[in-house]
């Protein structure tokens, strides 16, 4: 828990951070155990779809209140932004601004840096995203026959 405040801290205040995620809300896109991810300060970068973002849970979340969080924008409106992990069929949202501390700007896998303008992983995560509500179609393990 200490590194996780510690990330915060140093994106706060302008430095860029790297790290492993942890669990399986990314996969396939970020896999816990291989993949880390470079994260820099959002500042002053408008949030658009697509964007993975670092946030902060609010303390009265449904869902691991408190928690930071790497999740993908799945739309911006004017209430908020909703997100939503690449494993996750459940938006979340809308967040505040506030809750927001850096965008990921690389992904590392096996010792190679991805990023993310780079045009096979846009294509890629566009596509991900674009089949969300089609996807755990492709993915679950217990399929009717």
């Amino acid at each position: 828990m200490e590194q996780k405040a510690d990330i915060e801290a140093l994106l706060r205040n302008g430095t860029p951070v790297g790290f492993k995620p942890q669990g399986s809300s990314m996969h396939p896109t970020i896999v816990a155990g291989r993949d880390s991810v470079i994260v820099e300060p959002l500042e002053d970068r408008k949030p658009k779809r697509g964007d993975v973002l670092l946030f902060r849970r609010s303390r009265d979340a449904e869902r691991f209140p408190g928690m930071l969080v790497l999740h993908r924008v799945h739309r911006v409106r004017k209430d908020g932004i909703y997100m939503v992990g690449d494993n996750e069929k459940q938006v979340e949202g809308p967040l505040k601004p506030e809750q927001f501390i850096g965008i990921m700007t690389e992904l590392i896998r096996n010792g190679k840096h991805i990023g993310v303008k780079n045009l096979k992983y846009r294509l890629l995560t566009r596509i991900w995203l674009f089949l969300r509500p089609f996807r755990f179609v492709f993915t679950s393990k217990k399929r009717k026959r």
